[in-house]
């Protein structure tokens, strides 16, 4: 479900199952902290959006920290997610960098704008913040470096540092792309991301059986 659809206008009063409005109140709080950042952003303004008085939304979240940390993770694990289904997609290294690759656009590109609770918090000096931001990093290169490992004939550490450093690349790029108007259409973005990446892994040593 989109934030869109998440945050779909209600009058007041209306009476939503506890689940429906605890993703109502989500998707407001995740486009006023995005249009105004953790600092600027009141409780007031949730509620306003949601269109449910204050006490209702402290009735699901205990203040605006929990509530931040509800959708943080929420998104991180829509990333984690859409990269472990790109690799699941095929057995093709080479496709499935380019589905990794995809899944980082796609993410940075739909999400409505929640990549930036993310990749670009202003609270990352909140240690239960940094914790996830740093966790969302370090899942999905777990999930790219068995298959760097296996296809490149590399030690587990080795294939961990660049499996950050791939995964790294595809969330900069995707948000450089975008910040950048997105100048250069999508799909010529993510063919330019993938070939660089993929060049770079196939340079490595290659097992025999694993050769594309």
């Amino acid at each position: 479900m989109s934030a869109t659809e998440q945050t779909e206008a209600r009058p007041r009063g209306t009476r939503l199952p506890r689940r429906a409005r605890r993703n109502q109140l989500l998707g407001a709080a995740q486009e006023v902290f995005v249009a105004q950042g953790y600092h600027a952003a009141a409780m007031d303004d949730i509620a306003d959006r949601a269109g449910v008085s204050k006490p209702v939304l402290y009735q699901h979240f205990p203040g605006k920290l929990e509530l931040y940390l509800a959708l943080l993770d929420q998104h991180c694990e829509s990333l984690v997610r859409a990269v472990r289904q790109a690799l699941a997609a095929t057995s093709d290294n080479k496709q499935r960098i380019a589905a990794t690759m995809d899944a980082y656009f796609s993410y940075v590109e739909h999400e409505g704008g929640a990549f930036r609770l993310v990749f670009e918090s202003d609270l990352t000096n909140e240690p239960s913040v940094r914790e996830r931001v740093d966790q969302v990093a370090l899942d999905c290169a777990k999930l790219v470096s068995p298959l760097i490992a296996e296809d490149a004939d590399l030690p587990e550490d080795q294939a961990m540092l660049l499996a950050v450093s791939l995964c790294g690349m595809a969330q900069i790029t995707a948000r450089h792309w975008l910040s950048s108007g997105q100048q250069i259409p999508g799909d010529v973005a993510r063919t330019l991301t993938a070939g660089l990446a993929w060049r770079g892994i196939a340079g490595f040593p290659i097992q025999p059986a694993q050769q594309h």
